[in-house]
């Protein structure tokens, strides 16, 4: 309010009897009270400003989303503790602005907040007091949003890939077995005659199972087979992808560097499933190394509720850009690559109840980490909040009798 009003109000209180003075006094005394208790109530955060963005009062949820002291922002500018949110360019006296925003402290959360400006009548004329400031926590919309977003993509490629099971399969079959006919008849004519129709035959029989194995690529990361669980030691499943990718790892000049856990715990996983997402990310690891070769780190570890397996290669390491959508189907920077591999990693996981984590550097090289559980999490209690005799009623009791 204006300080007009207030002197205003101040000279006119001595014509005022001053048991009427206290009882007002006490009202406001108590409205302001529950007002302070409705809005430390709250869920959303709240900051109200002045006209130049000075914080005169913040709840405590809006403490607990920045990371602040109560004591300490009253009186300072918004900007000075909430960087990056300042009022100017913000802020509108006659309109509500309503923007979303990210931070990353005290922890990495997505945020919607609204200003809405508080205008009052004195003198028969609006007068801008200051600003109400209202923050929301959107990370779990965003998050169900994605989701959403993402199962919308799976189920209309579902539907795409009935159509392409159909459309490309059945004309695949026919031409390989009409392939296999030629090659036949084709050992028949002299060997000066068969010898060019022979690369051009290999040359469409290869592109053949090309196609074929992006199409069975596509349908099983579209659907997935349920998994056929059955008690298995990683390290054993390890060992023979590296033995089936061992003459592309000779020629390409690859070093395996095993670090396994001692005494690895068997876990309740359809091996078949996981030796194929070790194969994808093996795979993606030494084709993201350059053509004189590279190393590529495997390491596994145990704990109380889960078994993790980390995949490491020395490459050039993958962009923030193509981090965004690593896992999004068709995304690839491989020539030829279909983009479907990690997507698959990923649905084979999540069928185990396991998690995929990927970590890169530009100029450092990937880091994949994948952690499958042991088992249910059991519940856990929490030890009880520290209590003294003056938060206590002591009542005695007589077991005399």
């Amino acid at each position: 309010m204006k300080s007009s009003f207030l002197d205003k109000l101040i000279d006119r209180l001595d014509l005022v009897d001053p048991e009427e003075v206290q009882n007002l006094i006490e009202r406001l005394t108590r409205e302001k009270g529950f007002m302070e208790n409705v809005f430390s109530a709250l869920r959303e955060g709240m900051f109200v400003l002045e006209p130049g963005g000075v914080i005169t009062y913040v709840n405590p949820a809006a403490c607990h989303i920045f990371g602040l002291a109560q004591d300490n922002v009253v009186g300072s500018p918004l900007e000075k503790c909430v960087r990056g949110l300042a009022i100017e360019g913000l802020a509108k006296p006659d309109a509500v602005v309503s923007r979303d925003f990210e931070i990353f402290y005290p922890e990495n959360r997505y945020l919607n907040f609204y200003i809405s400006p508080i205008t009052s009548i004195v003198e028969e004329k609006d007068t801008h007091l200051g600003y109400v400031l209202l923050v929301r926590d959107i990370t779990e919309t965003r998050q169900e949003t994605a989701e959403a977003i993402e199962t919308e993509k799976l189920n209309a490629l579902t539907f795409l890939a009935a159509g392409v099971a159909h459309e490309i399969g059945n004309p695949l079959n026919s031409l390989n077995i009409h392939l296999q006919l030629m090659e036949r008849k084709l050992r028949k004519l002299p060997e000066n005659q068969r010898s060019d129709l022979e690369g051009c035959l290999h040359t469409a029989q290869g592109e053949i199972q090309r196609l074929d194995g992006i199409l069975k690529q596509f349908l099983q990361a579209i659907r997935p087979v349920p998994p056929e669980r059955t008690l298995t030691n990683l390290h054993h499943v390890l060992e023979e992808t590296i033995q089936l990718l061992q003459p592309e790892l000779e020629a390409r000049s690859v070093n395996i560097h095993l670090d396994l856990a001692d005494n690895l715990q068997p876990i309740l996983v359809d091996p078949d499933q996981i030796k194929q997402a070790f194969f994808n990310l093996i795979k993606n690891a030494f084709q993201a190394l350059p053509a004189s070769g590279g190393n590529i780190s495997l390491s596994t570890d145990s704990h109380e509720y889960e078994v993790s397996m980390t995949i490491s290669d020395d490459g050039p390491g993958i962009s923030a850009e193509i981090m965004g959508s690593l896992f999004e189907p068709y995304k690839t920077t491989k020539r030829g690559g279909t983009g479907l591999g990690l997507l698959i990693v990923r649905r084979i996981l999540h069928s185990h109840g396991g998690e995929i984590e990927v970590d890169s550097t530009l100029g450092e090289g990937t880091q994949v980490k994948l952690f499958f559980p042991l088992g249910p999490k059991p519940a856990r209690l929490l030890n009880a909040p520290a209590t003294t005799s003056d938060d206590l009623d002591v009542i005695d009791i007589d077991i005399s009798g």
